[in-house]
């Protein structure tokens, strides 16, 4: 060592005043410099000591920020809400390479058969199946931070669903371009999108984040399958008519949604029992 820390820097770091910089710069000398230990030792009770090597092993511990994190700190996001942001499990590699090959694949499909029917009635489960995704200790990586965050359950509830409806919502807006030739019935199945996952959303309290949006995508499969067998040309959810309906239900949904926001406090988000009413 050619240096050590100062008498009164030694002093100052003992009774918990030292400031950064140099409080990250003895830190980091006490780790490598038993001299320096030994006057620290000397200088502090026992209690004192350890509790500055707890700090100290804490620091070293804590998990370095992705580069999505620090770019969404850069931006104004506060770190805790960044850290449960990138956490998302569905914003993981693999969630969005499936999400993308299987858009693709559907995509491929409407252009073979000329049946842009397989695309808009894929593309609304995207975004409710990324939302239900999102929460619970099976999946998520950040649950037991996410119980303990300092933020209401519907604050949090609202966070990850932006963050999958952004992503979602984007991954289907470009296969969407790859179909220009239906022109603007390409771009109806946005409102039953927003409608199947505020809905699904408003059910969970109730019926349980799995139950809930189960039976919403099974009711929105139901729905298309009476619908092609009872009309030969645009399927209903796609005229104007279903999507004036699918807008209507969106913003039922939306209603009974914060109506019921304190729910989402009652259990941790993604903690509720599966058809179980809380």
């Amino acid at each position: 060592m050619t240096w050590h820390v100062a008498e009164e820097d030694l002093r100052a770091y003992a009774q918990g005043e030292l400031a950064p910089p140099l409080l990250w710069s003895a830190d980091t000398h006490l780790t490598g410099c038993a001299q320096c230990r030994d006057r620290l030792a000397g200088a502090v009770d026992p209690v004192a000591l350890d509790a500055g090597w707890e700090r100290l092993d804490a620091e070293l511990d804590a998990p370095r920020p992705g580069v999505s994190e620090r770019l969404l700190v850069r931006l104004g996001v506060a770190d805790h809400t960044a850290r449960l942001l990138t956490a998302t499990p569905v914003l993981r590699r693999s969630w969005l390479l499936a999400v993308v090959s299987l858009l693709v694949t559907t995509v491929l499909a409407v252009h073979l058969a000329d049946r842009p029917v397989l695309f808009l009635a894929l593309a609304p489960l995207l975004p409710l199946a990324g939302v239900a995704l999102s929460y619970g200790p099976a999946l998520d990586p950040t649950y037991e931070m996410a119980v303990v965050a300092p933020m209401h359950g519907f604050r949090l509830l609202m966070i990850r669903t932006v963050a999958v409806l952004t992503a979602g919502l984007a991954f289907n807006g470009l296969a969407t371009l790859a179909l220009p030739g239906y022109g603007l019935l390409a771009l109806t199945w946005l409102l039953p999108a927003l409608a199947l996952t505020a809905t699904g959303l408003a059910l969970t309290p109730r019926l349980g984040s799995t139950l809930a949006p189960a039976l919403v995508g099974g009711a929105w499969l139901t729905l298309l399958a009476v619908a092609h067998a009872h009309t030969h040309g645009t399927l209903a959810p796609f005229t104007a008519a279903g999507q004036s309906a699918s807008a209507a239900v969106a913003a039922l949904a939306a209603v009974l949604l914060y109506q019921t926001r304190d729910r989402f406090d009652a259990r941790p988000v993604g903690g509720f029992a599966d058809g179980g009413a809380v």
